[in-house]
């Protein structure tokens, strides 16, 4: 009997030691994951924070985004045509009187996709928000104090400070918006560009 049991110990020792390793690994393999996980899941914050930026900065830029429901009206407008020529099997008359009365069904329903677009086009754009915005300003602003001040008129509306910046910057480029700096702050203005010539011609005037 004591021989039998001297083996079995050991091969219980084996098992526990392979047991016991084996739970080291694993632990350490779901440290490693939770942390990849967690990796992950803050680059995954972060390219959703980036994606609501470009998506803001798509709409102050003013690009349309209506045409893609009149594409999936039109899809869908197609798709009876061939519904109602498959039932016609009396003759090719009948075929042509329903092929012709197609566009007349989905003719009315083009015109339903225009109200939602003028919806859209009556909201004034951010452009035109910040040209308005500049035009009665008496002194320059920077973008985060004009981004306060529009949100203030307009508290229906979200503007963001990196939205309202890039569309400064835009004007900028178009000559519809000075840009000066103080320091290294930068401050904006609605451009001049008819008062400066007509104050020259004044004095010049006045000497002859």
């Amino acid at each position: 009997m004591p021989e039998t049991a001297t083996p079995a110990t050991e091969l219980t020792s084996q098992y526990l030691a392979q047991v016991t390793g084996d739970l080291e690994r694993n632990t350490k393999e779901q440290e490693r994951i939770s942390a990849e996980i967690a990796s992950l899941q803050e680059q995954l914050a972060a390219v959703q924070h980036d994606h609501t930026v470009l998506m803001n900065v798509q709409q102050a830029l003013g690009v349309p985004q209506a045409p893609a429901q009149p594409a999936a009206e039109a899809e869908s407008a197609a798709v009876p045509s061939p519904r109602q020529k498959t039932p016609a099997t009396r003759g090719r008359k009948q075929k042509a009187r329903k092929s012709t009365a197609a566009p007349k069904k989905a003719a009315p329903r083009k015109p339903a996709a225009k109200p939602a677009i003028a919806t859209k086009a009556a909201q004034p754009t951010l452009v035109e928000l910040i040209r308005g915005h500049l035009l009665e300003l008496k002194e320059p602003r920077s973008a985060a104090e004009i981004s306060a001040a529009l949100g203030q008129a307009h508290p229906e509306r979200q503007f963001a400070d990196k939205v309202v910046r890039v569309t400064l910057e835009g004007l900028v480029a178009k000559s519809q918006a000075e840009r000066t700096k103080q320091g290294r702050s930068v401050f904006y203005t609605a451009p001049k560009p008819a008062e400066a010539p007509a104050a020259e011609a004044q004095p010049a005037q006045a000497d002859h």
